[in-house]
């Protein structure tokens, strides 16, 4: 079965923006946060089992 991606999306598209989905809300009170992830490289080099469970 085909999936017609373009006969979906449009409608999603409209009602994440209708719900307002996506957007977030600014609180000038709360404290500044930055939050970084690092993935390890595509390679795996280094890794062991134990990072699995991490």
């Amino acid at each position: 079965m085909k999936h017609e991606f373009k006969q979906t999306e449009p409608k999603w598209q409209k009602r994440w923006e209708e719900a307002k989905a996506f957007r977030t809300g600014e609180d000038a009170g709360k404290p500044k946060f930055y939050g970084l992830v690092e993935f390890p490289y595509p390679s795996g080099a280094g890794m062991h089992v134990g990072h699995i469970k991490a």
